[in-house]
């Protein structure tokens, strides 16, 4: 692959692990990315937010289970065989699993084919969008990892 020149630097690809909620697909930064595990059992947590759907235990560790259906106001999970937690390790070190549909890939889009949405977007959603990707002639709504879960941390 040859390297991308901007400005006089060099431009490097971010991957992005490309997941299913329903129809619609979201990029999540792999740099995020701690472990990707198959649907276990899950412990429901009285009194927690409503995203929340529990916690497991991996490996000795308690990780809370957020639902992103949920947290984007879409239908109720409906888990099947291609269920998956991508379990995510923020920068002061805790974790916390999203529950999604299916993974479905890895994929390099490169930072100047990624646009912020120019269109009115409900104010609450739209501060989990970094922005919309371009990959080949598709478009991947790309997550703000931080801002999906520091809201929860206030919450």
């Amino acid at each position: 692959m040859d390297e991308i020149l901007y400005n006089n630097d060099v431009v490097d690809e971010v991957q992005y692990i490309i997941v299913k909620l329903g129809d619609e697909q979201y990029g999540v930064d792999i740099s995020y990315v701690d472990n990707i595990v198959r649907l276990p059992r899950i412990t429901r947590v009285p009194k927690s937010q409503p995203h929340y759907v529990g916690v497991i235990n991996l490996r000795g560790e308690v990780v809370p289970i957020m639902s992103l259906r949920k947290r984007f106001n879409l239908e109720t999970d409906e888990y099947t065989n291609a269920t998956r937690i991508i379990i995510i390790r923020l920068e002061d070190q805790s974790i916390v699993g999203f529950l999604v549909d299916e993974v479905r890939e890895v994929v390099n889009i490169d930072p100047r084919k990624v646009e912020k949405p120019t269109f009115k977007l409900d104010e609450k959603n739209a501060s989990y969008l970094a922005g919309i990707g371009k990959k080949g002639e598709g478009l991947i709504s790309l997550l703000d990892i931080k801002a999906i879960v520091e809201e929860v941390k206030k919450a």
